[in-house]
């Protein structure tokens, strides 16, 4: 189970070491409204922003962390990635968006942002806040975001932990790609991520209207914030989340979870059936 120190050293990736809660979120229903969309690119401050709307007391702002203790979400996010992005399967309708989504009153980050368009249209009454950071002030972020993404040592462990590290590489890869321009390796991601960038903040500017709409950067505080929100200023600092540090560390506990959970799942095919056939069934399925 997660604890307050893990919280405090990685954010709400620190959910990564709950159980999983199995939750099939696509049988769900609305039960509170969407009232904030926060559709800003990731590594500009999603995870503060997600701490900041959990202190104004929107109820359990999602972002793409959010998936780690329940990963069934993670396969429903893919598969809907995939229809938009790929044309494979149907489109996500409202109906999906309220079962995802139907227990959170704010969003940010990825997957939520690769929706915006739609989240825009089905929850007319959200507002929008948008966050950008100097594009030069990103991109060195989210290079060294990029250099951990595409590390070759998770779709490794991925194959070999199908039921958690596979989830989460096919998750991430699916988020991730849409950003990079669709880039297949970290050197495509480098050439094409500024104008994918610049395209999402373009795109969403046209598409909200402007009474909607918040152009907010972080440093900007919770004053300007509060006021288009209609809420009181809290009393305590505005929430910095997740720097490049505290990525990378996160990064780094996923894959030794990843290596733990093959351990495991190799002593226990071992114990069971054998060496020799449990080394033959390793090979047949993580190959």
């Amino acid at each position: 189970m997660a604890t307050e120190a893990d919280f405090k050293r990685i954010g709400n990736y620190a959910r990564m070491y709950n159980p999983d809660q199995n939750i099939d979120r696509r049988k769900s229903k609305r039960t509170v409204p969407l009232e904030v969309i926060c559709p800003g690119y990731s590594r500009t401050g999603t995870l503060s922003m997600h701490k900041a709307m959990s202190i104004l007391g929107y109820p359990n702002p999602y972002h793409f962390s959010s998936v780690y203790d329940n990963m069934k979400e993670s396969d429903a996010w893919v598969e809907a990635i995939d229809a938009k992005f790929n044309g494979k399967g149907s489109l996500p309708d409202k109906a999906f968006f309220d079962g995802m989504l139907g227990h959170v009153g704010a969003v940010t980050d990825t997957p939520c942002i690769l929706f915006t368009k739609e989240l825009v249209e089905f929850y007319p009454e959200a507002k929008v806040v948008l966050v950008e950071r100097d594009i030069d002030s990103w991109f060195k972020s989210w290079t060294a975001f990029c250099d951990n993404a595409y590390q070759p040592v998770l779709y490794l462990l991925g194959r070999l932990d199908p039921g958690f590290m596979g989830k989460i590489v096919r998750y991430g890869w699916a988020t991730t790609f849409p950003q990079t321009g669709f880039s297949e390796n970290v050197d495509q991601a480098r050439v094409r991520s500024r104008d994918a960038y610049r395209h999402h903040y373009r795109d969403v500017r046209e598409m909200v209207p402007r009474e909607r709409l918040l152009d907010f950067k972080l440093q900007d505080g919770w004053k300007p914030l509060c006021a288009f929100l209609g809420k009181a200023v809290p009393d305590v600092p505005f929430p910095h989340e997740n720097d490049t540090k505290a990525n990378t560390q996160g990064f780094a506990e996923l894959a030794r979870i990843g290596m733990k959970r093959i351990a495991r799942n190799i002593l226990a095919v071992f114990t069971i059936v054998g060496v020799p056939i449990g080394a033959a069934y390793y090979y047949q399925y993580s190959v």
